[in-house]
């Protein structure tokens, strides 16, 4: 009889899971933008690069700072913005870089007017290896569109975001001064991301509360700058140094 219970409880595990993260998907997507500017100029006139979310009272929008540098490098005359999908439509309103921490790659967006739905921040510190995760963003960014996609991850591991190499020759000018900074954790992820995912909320798949911001290039130049290919892994900061943003800019 315990072995039939067993069986069926295992049965109805991978159900139960699609069902979680199909409800959760629901509650994210709406909070998920495009981090993109917008130069009348230009043709077409918007662009995004990269994702963020809305969090707190819907009016801050969390990115990562990369995604901010490069678009404020690409042309003074651009307005830096959100893109949401209003249907079939895209909007775009306008932010203010309201504070960028380039040490963890975050940077923090302020609207005005309509609050977006928000996401809630969750308590990193309680994510262990081999935990279920899922991340939503635009993976290319307007390759595929304003439509964003979800993918599943698993906590692979919880390492530092820069580990010292055995040969100093190969370590670039940017590990090196991260050597010098206090050392912190960041989340190793099974799963594949772009750099159009950069600033992509990871949650979880059954309460949908954010414990990280997926990071693809900042973490990746950090950790894999010897490698001659990419490995497929992805990295995400943990939500503690964006509530500490938070924290630090109310």
């Amino acid at each position: 009889m315990k072995v039939l219970l067993l069986l069926c409880s295992c049965l109805l595990l991978p159900g139960a899971f699609a069902q979680g993260l199909e409800q959760a998907i629901a509650r994210v997507k709406p909070a998920v933008v495009g981090i993109g500017s917008q130069l009348r100029t230009r043709t077409p006139p918007i662009q995004f690069i990269g994702t963020g979310f809305a969090t707190g009272d819907g009016l801050s929008v969390l990115t990562c700072a990369h995604v901010i540098e490069k678009l404020l490098a690409a042309n003074p005359g651009e307005t830096i913005g959100i893109l949401s999908a209003q249907g079939a439509a895209m909007q775009f309103r306008a932010a203010v870089v309201q504070a960028i921490d380039t040490e963890h790659d975050l940077a923090l967006l302020r609207l005005s007017g309509t609050p977006l739905p928000t996401l809630q921040l969750g308590d990193a510190d309680a994510v262990r290896e081999g935990q279920a995760m899922a991340f939503t963003g635009f993976p290319l960014g307007m390759i595929l569109g304003l439509r964003p996609a979800t993918h599943r991850a698993t906590v692979s591991a919880l390492t530092p975001v820069v580990i010292p190499s055995e040969n100093a020759l190969r370590l670039a000018p940017k590990q090196l001064a991260q050597l010098q900074k206090t050392p912190y954790t960041v989340f190793q992820l099974d799963a594949t991301a772009y750099p159009g995912n950069s600033g992509s909320p990871l949650f979880d798949p059954d309460s949908g509360l954010v414990y990280g911001i997926v990071n693809q290039v900042y973490v990746k130049g950090l950790k894999e700058a010897a490698l001659s290919a990419p490995s497929g892994i992805t990295y995400a900061i943990p939500a503690s140094h964006m509530q500490a943003l938070l924290l630090k800019n109310r």
